[in-house]
């Protein structure tokens, strides 16, 4: 069984106490950094009234980033798949 961590994450001035699996920690901590330094960005590029918009426009920013990941996977694997076809039917024309 995975020994648990007790770690403290900073997000947006806010800290979060968390209990996890070890195994977790170095990606938990990244992507905190990766939260934190979008909403910088979000911040100095744009207008905010509250952090509450800059969260929702990072949550925002990281599903797109997720979907459009699983989009091009997927394409990805049907175009593979296509030439896959391709290459079997004239492997089945040449025997």
């Amino acid at each position: 069984m995975s020994e648990k961590l007790k770690i403290k994450l900073s997000i947006a001035d806010r800290v979060y106490p968390l209990t996890i699996p070890m195994e977790q920690e170095e990606g938990l901590r990244k992507a905190a950094k990766k939260i934190e330094a979008m909403i910088k960005q979000f911040e100095q590029n744009y207008a905010v009234r509250d952090k509450q918009d800059v969260l929702a426009m990072c949550a925002l920013q990281f599903a797109s980033q997720a979907t459009q990941k699983n989009i091009d996977k997927n394409s990805d694997h049907e175009e593979a798949t296509k030439r896959l076809q391709a290459l079997s039917a004239l492997l089945d024309e040449q025997l």
